[in-house]
Formats: C-alpha cells, structure tokens, sequence
C-alpha cells in the first residue's frame, strides 16, 4: 500500500479533523481514510459514518491519560443534570445498606 503525507495543514483543520473522527469513534487515520474512500468512490460506495446520527454539538472537550479524545455528546451540563436529581430525589437515602458494608460482607463471605 501506498502511503500519503499531507503537510502544513492548518491547525483548525487538523482541530476539526480530531473532532470530526471522534464524533465517529475512529482515530484520525481511520476518519482520513474514510474521507478519502467517499472521494474516490462516491457517496454511494463508501462506508457509512456515524456522524449523521451524531448529535451536532457533539465536540471534543479534552484528551485523556492516553490520549484519547473526551467527547461531549449531550444535550446538558453536568450542573443540569445534577439539578433534576436532586429534585427528583430531594432526600438521601437512609434506608438501604452503605457500600462499604456490602464490600465488606462479600470480602469476609469469602
């Protein structure tokens, strides 16, 4: 196989390309080389991509320990979601058992 580089390609280029690949679970590599199988066969031909059914705003919001790209795909904030819970459930539970007890009654069943 042949093998192709592309240089000084502008950085919010390579930013949107990341993004883009992310959007669709592939590496960089696999999002380029998807791009070019839909250039050179046609739309009709090429691997389909899961960016359609992506939600628009879905973005890379950082990288984690090894490198992989932290994807924000919802519709709500963390601040959002944190407030419905705790309308929904304005008491803490008191009733059920803590988890350290039920990890400590598995580590001494053993």
């Amino acid at each position: 196989m042949a093998n192709i580089s592309i240089k000084d390609v502008p950085e919010a280029w390579a930013e949107a390309l990341r993004q883009r690949a992310a959007r669709n679970h592939r590496s960089l590599q696999g999002e380029l080389m998807a791009l070019l199988e839909q250039a050179v066969l046609g739309d009709s031909q090429a691997v389909p991509s899961a960016e359609s059914s992506a939600h628009p705003s879905a973005r890379v919001v950082g990288w984690d320990a090894r490198a992989y790209p932290v994807v924000q795909q919802g519709w709500k904030t963390v601040e959002q979601v944190v407030a419905e819970l705790r309308a929904k459930y304005p008491e803490p539970v008191t009733d059920a058992p803590l988890a350290v007890d039920i990890i400590r009654a598995d580590r001494d069943a053993r």
